[in-house]
């Protein structure tokens, strides 16, 4: 009977513990969801007020259902704008600063990771010493060089900037360095190169860093504006950052223009978006550089 009664507690006591565990698993599955939902929604606002009128935004700015549903909007600012010149320029610097980071960062970390020279400590103890400095304080000398080179106004004053940078070094540095020191000593053993080992042995087990810094210099160049006013001032060099940063302060004429500015902002996160999305099983995919030994 002791042993019927003890048996019958203990499973009172796992029940109460599982009913226990349950409802506040519950519980925090209701605030995450809360929280989710209050970043979430002024997205939805967003996307709504696209398609509402300039009336219909200013009365009922939170409402989710456009009423009446218009696309004069979007019609103002592809027909009636420079949105087609500023998203061409934004693809034109993003392309070549994402390729250009990706290049240069990976081969940079790779030099500072496997390659022995004189100074490399301090190379890196520079490296460390640039990412501590805000990217205000670097605008005016920026500004200095590219007007020196004859850069200023130009394509290439715009891109040139933006080929490295100091994080994007030290993500790829920590990653070649977490690769076995055997791969590339087998490499070297066959008649690779150094930048054999680098291009076609390293680089492709670094694709988590890689892909990293691909999202991270797109998303970068995409939304950068300082650098951008720093660069140019010709309308026809002017990017979405600044278009849209125009649009925020009226440029297209007097009252709210709501619908406007929300779909300028809108399109202009869309690609963003889609680069996150296609690449986010890469980005996590730490697994992919590991070898057994």
């Amino acid at each position: 009977m002791r042993a019927v009664s003890m048996t019958i507690t203990s499973d009172a006591r796992r029940r109460r513990r599982a009913t226990g565990f349950h409802w506040s698993q519950a519980a925090l599955y209701v605030l995450l969801i809360g929280l989710a939902l209050v970043y979430i929604f002024p997205f939805f606002i967003q996307i709504a007020t696209m398609f509402k009128t300039e009336g219909n935004a200013a009365t009922d700015p939170l409402s989710l259902i456009p009423s009446p549903f218009s696309t004069a909007a979007l019609s103002r600012l592809f027909l009636n704008s420079d949105f087609p010149l500023w998203s061409m320029n934004s693809v034109i610097v993003a392309v070549f600063v994402t390729v250009g980071r990706a290049l240069f960062d990976s081969m940079a970390g790779f030099a500072l990771a496997r390659l022995h020279y004189r100074g490399r400590n301090i190379v890196f103890a520079g490296l460390i010493a640039v990412m501590a400095v805000p990217g205000v304080a670097l605008l005016i000398p920026k500004f200095l060089v590219i007007t020196q080179l004859g850069l200023f106004n130009t394509y290439p004053g715009m891109i040139l900037p933006f080929f490295a940078d100091a994080t994007g070094v030290f993500i790829m540095k920590n990653f070649f360095e977490s690769i076995p020191v055997a791969i590339e000593e087998s490499a070297r053993v066959d008649g690779a190169s150094t930048f054999r080992i680098y291009w076609s042995v390293v680089l492709p087990m670094a694709t988590p860093a890689l892909i990293t810094i691909i999202i991270l210099s797109f998303q970068g160049s995409w939304n950068e504006l300082q650098q951008i006013l720093a660069s140019s001032s010709k309308p026809a060099l002017t990017t979405l950052s600044r278009g849209v940063a125009s649009l925020a302060s009226g440029s297209l004429g007097s009252g709210t223009q709501y619908p406007l500015k929300l779909a300028a902002a809108m399109l202009m996160t869309v690609p963003v978006a889609i680069i996150f999305f296609v690449f986010q099983k890469r980005i996590m995919n730490m697994s992919s550089g590991a070898v057994k030994e």
